[in-house]
């Protein structure tokens, strides 16, 4: 048998229960690429509509949220922002930065037993405090620092 032929075969066949699995509704790609997502407190355009649309009202400070990020950055296009939490049970962190259009930038969900560690590459448009907001047994906690930005990333 030709190897093309045998190729063409069993990529028909493939495709044909991949098609017979999406018609049954075994498989929804439409689930996995569309998940479910706080839109509305990824469209907020204020730090405090950012922080209700994720269920923090006021966050307390804490010492066990590690904040790194640098204190000028020379391109606003591409800061780079790393959060650990040593807070115990901590279930998500969200990055937030207080000037940008959109304030909340990054948001990041862990399983029991995760390690709450996190790094993002960011645009800042100006000049602003980068918030970080971990949750851990239903509380919130904070840490922020001002970045100054020398060369703007956001449209400047």
């Amino acid at each position: 048998m030709n190897t093309t032929r045998r190729t063409v075969l069993k990529s028909a066949t493939a495709s044909g229960v991949l098609a017979g699995l999406i018609a049954a509704g075994a498989l929804r790609p439409t689930q996995v690429l569309a998940a479910d997502w706080n839109k509305a407190a990824f469209e907020a355009h204020d730090t405090a509509g950012a922080l209700k649309g994720i269920g923090a009202g006021t966050p307390a400070e804490s010492k066990d949220l590690i904040l790194k990020v640098p204190d000028i950055a020379e391109n606003g296009a591409v800061v780079p922002v790393d959060v650990v939490s040593n807070i115990p049970n901590t279930s998500s962190i969200s990055i937030l930065v207080d000037k940008n259009p959109s304030p909340l930038c990054a948001h990041f969900d862990f399983a029991n037993g995760a390690l709450a560690d996190v790094s993002a590459r960011l645009k800042m448009g100006q000049t602003s405090l980068v918030k970080a907001v971990a949750k851990a047994d239903g509380k919130f906690y904070t840490a922020q620092k001002e970045v100054k930005v020398t060369v703007g990333g956001c449209g400047g």
